[in-house]
């Protein structure tokens, strides 16, 4: 199965969610008035979409009414499809041209942030980049152990310390250690919370300040790992990281087998930051750059 087959089967209840239910608003022949608008607009709201990319759609879905240019369902399909990929357009592309480059990587507890980060380690390793993963979740051991796995799968350094020790600390020695050994790449685990009275966000600010002692344009990619199946908390998430550390791009895990990927353009319109990466499965594969096009087609096609 290519991918984009992989990401319409994914996307399958969302689709369920969002575009099936548009359709069953609007039979084949029925006109499209100002009440069935109104009526997509529900769909919307109560599928994760965000109030803001819904008002969006819907301001112009009634321009369109006015001026006798939108009538039925296909000319429906065909001005969501392009705004939809409209809205959710943006720069994928990651700052990894210093050498070595820092991506640290953030996100609560439960989003899938290790296991991404071990999927973003295997995506680089088959690039040919020498890998180094910093284990600075070190308030939960088992993040640690799951680290080291993904280090052995992905043929990556890792630097850990014990169990409680200074995130910022390891965050440096892992920093130092891929300076030393000319590595292409450190990728930073965080906590999601942390066991002590430090808060998260003070601790996450701390990480990048002490790696600036070491390369002082570090980090050059502050990714946000969030978990499509949480909907709107998702968007709570995002602005919270984003006042904290000035977010880079976001990561959405958890596509596959939820009907809240609506969320998606909620969080690009409220938060206005890149969405990078997309994840719809477990296996290694399955962590795949963003592209607007193909998820737009995926929902309706």
């Amino acid at each position: 199965m290519g991918f984009f087959d992989k990401l319409k089967e994914k996307l399958s209840k969302t689709k369920q969610n969002i575009v099936e239910k548009i359709e069953s608003i609007i039979p084949v022949g029925k006109k499209i008035d100002e009440t069935t608008i109104d009526e997509i607009e529900e769909v919307l709201i109560f599928s994760d979409f965000g109030v803001k990319a819904s008002e969006e759609i819907i301001d112009l879905l009634k321009k369109k009414v006015k001026e006798g240019t939108l009538k039925e369902y296909p000319d429906l399909k065909s001005l969501l499809k392009e705004e939809l990929k409209k809205l959710l357009q943006n720069d994928t592309s990651l700052n990894l041209k210093s050498i070595p480059s820092v991506v640290l990587v953030v996100g609560v507890n439960g989003v899938g942030k290790t296991t991404t980060i071990g999927k973003l380690g295997y995506k680089f390793s088959k690039e040919g980049k020498k890998v180094v993963f910093a284990a600075c979740d070190t308030f939960r051991a088992a993040a640690i152990e799951q680290l080291e796995i993904w280090s052995k799968k992905t043929d990556a350094d890792i630097i850990k310390h014990k169990s409680g020790a200074d995130p910022a600390a390891v965050a440096f020695d892992a920093v130092e250690h891929a300076k030393s050994k000319n590595k292409d790449l450190v990728i930073i685990d965080t906590a999601g919370r942390l066991h002590t009275k430090a808060p998260l966000m003070e601790e996450l600010k701390k990480i990048c300040r002490v790696i600036k002692k070491s390369i002082p344009d570090a980090p050059h990619e502050v990714l946000l790992v969030v978990d499509a199946t949480t909907g709107q908390n998702a968007i709570r998430q995002a602005q919270m990281f984003h006042e904290a550390v000035r977010l880079s791009g976001i990561i959405v895990t958890k596509l596959d087998g939820t009907a809240k990927g609506g969320v998606i353009f909620a969080i690009k319109k409220e938060i206005g930051v890149p969405i990078k990466f997309i994840g719809i499965g477990e296996g290694m594969e399955d962590l795949k750059e963003f592209n607007a096009h193909e998820f737009v087609d995926a929902l309706f096609d």
